[in-house]
């Protein structure tokens, strides 16, 4: 085999490898997996907010034909405790929020799934519910972390004296909305048990982030060895986060599954379900100071944030985390408190922690920039630190300032008027805004691993028990495979998403490419090692990445600057966004489609939190009555004429072998406050709130 060659595949704008299966429908989505004689589940929820289930009467159900099982509290198998509160589905009484699964029907179709679910009769023993956020609770607490084991507070100096001693101060509220993760393929699962209950083994297929997550789940509510439990999920249809936890409905799927001892069980989460039980952003409220000398230079910076978490199970978000270590500041604090609430789990919603995280942070810079007669990206530019403010530590690189130089050239910002609400077109004011985005690289040596085997004939199959959720993985990792083996792109047979192939950690936190890539390269070299340029067939060699104590030693982050232009309607005060531009410093660029294709779908999911998305919670009742996509509205083409995504060329050795920076979530992390800056650009009016409506810009409309 001539190998004299070393080929460069990453880098290279690559087709999607699974491109082809996926738009002519031949690769199989969790639910499209074939079966034998399926039976279908549906669930009964709990018209309650808060109480007991006193008496579930399931006799006109079980009279239907096709009826196969009902399982409720009172009779569902039992799962091991104390283990997850989330996933002890059917395991209580006890009702903790409207919308919980109370009990289910397993059915021959889903037709008459469903049709016996509403037959179902549940009585309950009602309890006063709470599910209002405010700050002015008596009630607020301090977890012990935040998402995922940061520190719940911050503080560094004197931020409150700094403030009082400013020659420019902000502090303002800014709060961000419930929202609902909808990717365009909902929760899936199919569960078939195999075997007697003593050496029974389980399969499932399962829209997930991570089959690995999944199964150790599964395994330890059901007291089984994780060898006994296979999870296989090769095509996932988008996940934003909501997929990357287990929860409920899976495991619910396998109780049933175990009811009919063998028989495959499928459950496909209704639109309307996805607003219950798996999970979605909290809503935040986050009280934002900036002190600064007169020409912006910040002395201080604090956010205090409140946001909810469910009264029987804790998940706190990391908000304040960009406030520590975006911009430089001698004092700076941040705090976390909770509102324990009788509300569904939240859980994570594409870059948890820094999007609503950033929103305060960047609005509040605008309005500072304001105050000081500075231009918005001078103000940022001057309040570049040198080292990171949170650890101390320098950066492995940081190319913040020449994404907002490379981003004002390519949006033509040196054409900006300086004052707000000085530019009209028609019955439309016009207006530009900028934010910056940052988001953290995430490593976790030694928690993935990749095999490497050669089949003969030129050919490598590389595998990794990774997730492909519509990000490029499958192109990404056989780009850095081929490139890693020094052979072409064609050579490699990449298998991925299921249980059966080495460990990978979960596709989330924008740290697939780096943590499956690493493990990769690392099991390439070990081959390469041991078995030469000219293996034989069936030599194979599996090897996980390891710890080259960079983590230690540098802060290491993506960082975009994003630019809006808005229109906004003079006599209705409704808001068009013609243009999104987005510069990102983001390390080695794997493959430039898939790269773009992530970036300009964050921007879009950013300007959808900017003026669309909103949960609206109903007080009275505990649950979110908008819980569709009629009414839930998420952008279509027609809301986003122009996204532009681009990036500079960064080389930073230290975040990985391959030079890459996490891509899925940055995109959307400043968007929203790109488009607020840009509405006070247009109207004159600051709004601290998303989604902006057109009632809180009206003010301006006939004057």
């Amino acid at each position: 085999m001539n190998r004299s060659l070393r080929t460069h595949e990453v880098g290279v704008d690559h087709e999607r490898v699974d491109g082809w299966a996926k738009v002519t429908g031949t690769g199989p989505y969790a639910y499209e997996q074939p079966v034998s004689q399926p039976s279908y589940l549906h669930p009964v929820q709990s018209t309650v907010a808060r109480g007991r289930v006193t008496e579930v009467d399931a006799r006109a159900a079980t009279a239907l034909s096709g009826v196969l099982t009902v399982l409720t509290p009172f009779n569902a198998p039992r799962l091991q405790h104390g283990h997850d509160a989330e996933l002890e589905v059917l395991q209580s009484d006890e009702v903790w929020f409207r919308g919980q699964i109370v009990a289910a029907v397993v059915a021959e179709t889903p037709e008459v799934a469903r049709q016996a679910a509403d037959l179902v009769r549940v009585q309950y023993r009602t309890s006063p519910h709470d599910v209002i956020l405010s700050v002015d609770r008596d009630d607020l607490y301090k977890p012990e972390s935040v998402n995922p084991n940061h520190p719940t507070d911050s503080l560094a100096g004197d931020p409150d004296a700094a403030f009082d001693d400013a020659a420019r101060a902000v502090e303002a509220t800014y709060t961000t909305a419930m929202t609902h993760n909808n990717p365009l393929e909902p929760h899936t699962t199919v569960a078939v048990w195999h075997g007697d209950d003593a050496t029974a083994t389980l399969t499932v297929y399962d829209s997930t982030q991570g089959v690995h997550t999944i199964g150790e789940a599964i395994a330890t509510m059901f007291g089984l060895t994780p060898d006994r439990v296979r999870v296989v999920a090769p095509y996932v249809g988008g996940g934003f986060g909501s997929k990357g936890r287990p929860h409920p409905h899976e495991i619910l799927t396998v109780l049933a599954a175990q009811r009919l001892k063998g028989r495959p069980v499928k459950f496909a989460v209704t639109r309307q379900q996805m607003f219950s039980f798996v999970g979605y952003r909290t809503p935040t409220i986050q009280r934002m100071r900036l002190a600064a000398d007169v020409d912006g230079r910040l002395t201080g910076i604090s956010n205090d944030i409140v946001e909810l978490t469910a009264r029987y199970k804790e998940f706190a978000e990391q908000t304040g985390i960009p406030t520590r270590t975006m911009y430089a500041a001698t004092n700076r604090r941040t705090t976390h408190r909770l509102a324990a609430l009788d509300v569904p789990v939240p859980s994570w919603m594409r870059a948890p922690g820094e999007c609503p995280g950033m929103f305060a942070p960047e609005v509040a810079m605008d309005e500072l920039a304001e105050a000081c007669g500075v231009d918005p990206i001078e103000l940022r530019i001057r309040n570049e630190p040198e080292t990171d403010p949170d650890t101390g530590k320098p950066y492995s690189s940081r190319n913040f300032v020449a994404c907002l130089r490379e981003g004002a050239r390519r949006f033509g910002w040196a054409d900006r008027p300086p004052l707000a609400r000085s530019r009209r077109d028609g019955d439309w004011w016009v207006g530009t805004g900028v934010a910056g985005s940052t988001y953290p690289v995430l490593r976790r040596p030694g928690t993935s691993a990749a095999s490497v085997r050669y089949d003969g004939d030129g050919r490598y199959v590389v595998s990794i028990g990774a997730a492909d959720l519509g990000t490029g993985a499958w192109t990404a990792l056989t780009q850095i495979a081929a490139d890693a083996l020094t052979v072409p792109f064609s050579d490699i047979d990449m298998r991925i998403g299921d249980t059966g192939l080495p460990p990978a950690t979960v596709a989330g936190g924008s740290s697939g490419t780096t943590n499956w890539g690493s493990a990769i390269v690392a099991a390439a070299r070990r081959f390469r090692e041991k078995y030469g340029d000219d293996p034989d067939a069936g030599d194979e060699y599996t090897a996980a990445a390891t710890d080259d104590g960079h983590t230690e030693r540098f802060a290491m982050h993506a960082y975009g600057a994003q630019f809006a232009e808005v229109l906004v309607n003079v006599d209705t005060g409704e808001i068009r966004v013609p243009r999104l531009l987005g510069v990102f410093a983001i390390g080695r660029v794997i493959n430039p489609r898939t790269a773009r294709s992530q970036l300009v779908g964050g921007m879009t999911m950013g300007l959808s939190m900017a003026l669309h998305e909103k949960s609206v919670l109903d007080e009275r009742f505990g649950f979110v009555v908008n819980h569709d996509l009629a009414e839930y509205h998420i952008p279509t083409c027609a809301d986003v004429p122009s996204v532009e995504a681009h990036w500079i060329t960064e080389h930073d050795p230290y975040v990985n072998p391959m030079g890459s920076k996490g891509i899925g979530e940055i995109g959307i992390v400043g968007t929203a406050a790109a488009i607020a800056n840009a509405v006070h650009h247009a109207t004159g009016v600051r709004v601290r709130e998303v989604p902006i409506t057109n009632d809180a810009v009206l003010l301006t409309s006939h004057q």
